[in-house]
């Protein structure tokens, strides 16, 4: 793969790392500086020109940082006659502002999207939006992968005689069932709403879980008030256990030890798209690797076949 280079921001250089090392191409190195006045300048130490660029960065904290980061490297690649650039976004964090839900608020999923194109970005590659409608927010051609096989394959190791996969809330019910019948199980659903950030009430689950081994799967736990609202009333209803599941891990503040801590839980699990530091990791704490998906989707991408045949 002589025409392809890959660049990593300081988000998460390790998922870089790993994407390449299954690629077997080098990660080139980044030099990111600061100014006396606090302002970033970004210079990629490898030769871009005509060559098929790769940025992989997840939008992850300090995010504002970290997109500064990415725009400023898509405008030294552009800068840098760059063939074609492709941002690979493990985690887009602004995915969750995706709509118009009060008077007088942004819609940060479309606005940071132009930022993007506008800076250079040619293609993205993209990983467990929060919602559908985020993909069109693009106006180019966006690789909208999801992490459901490598969290079906782990959970294929338990006897799920009993089990069924809940939703948290109605709006990730699809994802929710294409992961239940991948697994052959049944499908349930809590009714949420959302009142704030880190408020929220789920009124009812719709859906048989009694006496039942259950798998929450959430596109993203950041906060976990969602997961433990929904805990309480899986508890009511006499659940036998739970494991939770997600594609991004945030897990801010405490919540992966307060997560680990509910009762019935057997189990945390998500993916490497976002960094989970060492003092923060649980015993009861599972990672699983996106790293080898990511870069077969690079390799289709770079040598013109098809991406969607990785849902087969």
């Amino acid at each position: 793969m002589r025409d392809i280079a890959v660049f990593s921001g300081s988000a998460h250089p390790e998922l870089a790392a790993e994407i390449c090392a299954h690629l077997g191409v080098p990660l080139h190195p980044v030099r990111v500086s600061r100014f006396a006045n606090d302002c970033l300048e970004v210079q990629l130490q490898a030769n871009c020109r005509e060559r098929d660029v790769f940025l992989i960065q997840p939008l992850v904290p300090p995010v504002q940082e970290n997109l500064v980061e990415l725009l400023l490297m898509l405008d030294a690649a552009r800068g840098a006659s760059a063939g074609r650039i492709t941002v690979v976004l493990p985690h887009y964090a602004y995915a969750r502002s995706d709509k118009k839900d009060a008077p007088r608020i942004s819609i940060g999923a479309r606005l940071v999207a132009d930022l993007l194109v506008a800076a250079g970005a040619d293609r993205v590659l993209a990983l467990t939006l929060h919602s559908p409608q985020v993909h069109g927010f693009f106006s180019v051609p966006v690789d909208h992968l999801h992490a459901l096989r490598e969290l079906a394959d782990h959970f294929k190791r338990y006897d799920l005689s009993e089990t069924v996969v809940v939703s948290p809330d109605l709006g990730n019910a699809k994802e929710a069932a294409a992961f239940a019948r991948m697994l052959g199980t049944p499908v349930a659903a809590g009714a949420k709403q959302r009142f704030s950030d880190d408020r929220v009430q789920i009124s009812a689950v719709i859906g048989d879980v009694t006496d039942r081994d259950v798998i929450v799967l959430d596109d993203e736990i950041a906060k976990g008030s969602t997961m433990i609202e929904l805990m309480d009333h899986l508890r009511d209803l006499k659940v036998r256990s739970i494991r939770l599941a997600c594609t991004h891990g945030l897990f801010s503040g405490d919540a992966l030890e307060r997560l680990s801590q509910q009762d019935g839980v057997l189990e945390v699990v998500c993916t490497n798209t976002v960094p989970i530091p060492v003092a923060k990791r649980v015993p009861k704490l599972q990672v699983l690797s996106v790293a080898p998906a990511l870069a077969e989707a690079m390799r289709r991408i770079h040598n013109g076949e098809s991406v969607s045949a990785l849902f087969s």
